[in-house]
């Protein structure tokens, strides 16, 4: 009898420990990424890849990448998904894939991305600029040196980061949807299209579409962009927001507020 009561208070303890250590309850699901990349060689999607993919595995992320926009033709697979990364500068997409993406989005897939990868991609596909929050319309001068800003230091996309740092690459002008949350802004000087000196435009923004969080930064021409480290951080804290790993949601947005007449 003895015996039997030993056995049962080592079997109880054994168990409790294994309670306690974690060992006994069943491993958390590895979160998961889609990279599809194409497009335009000109913003080397290639060499940003194999900046970025490799980055997500070591965050945890189980990462697969293609190089076809056919990823999108498996919707109930593509709802399984934590985030998509798209990387497909100009190009077309065909109906089902653009559809069988946006509602992916919409059930509550992140989607993250940079600069005409997925800010000008598809020109023609306009719900899926809806989506993205913005359009790549200029780049005056082309190639030139800006500065970008910071203007929500407290977003945990942008904490920390020095609130203006430099960049010499295209300087994205946008048509840009109002209901996005901007999280950094930059200023065209002028310079090469007068009519716009001084204005400001946003850089990095978030987003809702549907119940998938959507992140965008301008920023990021070639590879080398990427050498800037907010540039590659901001990107990096993106992926993460976008994929539901930190931050909230951004609140309900409207960029043209302060400039409507209180009823």
């Amino acid at each position: 009898m003895m015996k039997k009561i030993l056995l049962a208070t080592v079997i109880i303890g054994v168990s409790y420990l294994l309670v306690c250590s974690g060992a006994g309850q069943a491993p958390q699901k590895p979160r998961t990424a889609l990279v599809v990349w194409g497009g335009w060689e000109g913003h080397e999607p290639k060499q940003c890849v194999d900046i970025f993919a490799p980055w997500l595995e070591s965050q945890g992320f189980r990462v697969e990448i293609s190089h076809s926009l056919d990823a999108y033709l498996d919707l109930e697979k593509l709802k399984k998904l934590d985030l998509i990364v798209h990387i497909f500068t100009m190009s077309d997409i065909k109906p089902e894939q653009e559809r069988n993406l946006e509602e992916a989005v919409k059930s509550g897939v992140g989607l993250a991305g940079w600069h005409g990868g997925l800010g000008d991609a598809h020109r023609s596909a306009v719900e899926y600029q809806f989506m993205v929050g913005g359009q790549w319309v200029a780049h005056p001068g082309g190639v030139i040196d800006y500065d970008v800003d910071i203007t929500n230091p407290a977003d945990p996309i942008t904490k920390g980061l020095r609130t203006r740092f430099h960049m010499k690459s295209e300087q994205y002008y946008m048509h840009v949807d109002p209901a996005v949350d901007v999280l950094a802004t930059t200023t065209f000087s002028g310079q090469q299209a007068p009519w716009i000196d001084g204005l400001v435009m946003p850089a990095v923004w978030k987003k809702l579409y549907g119940k998938g969080r959507i992140f965008y930064t301008t920023l990021g021409h070639v590879a080398a962009d990427f050498d800037v480290s907010e540039a590659r951080e901001i990107v990096k804290r993106g992926l993460l927001w976008a994929a539901r790993v930190m931050g909230d949601d951004p609140p309900k947005m409207n960029i043209y507020a302060p400039l409507l007449k209180k009823k």
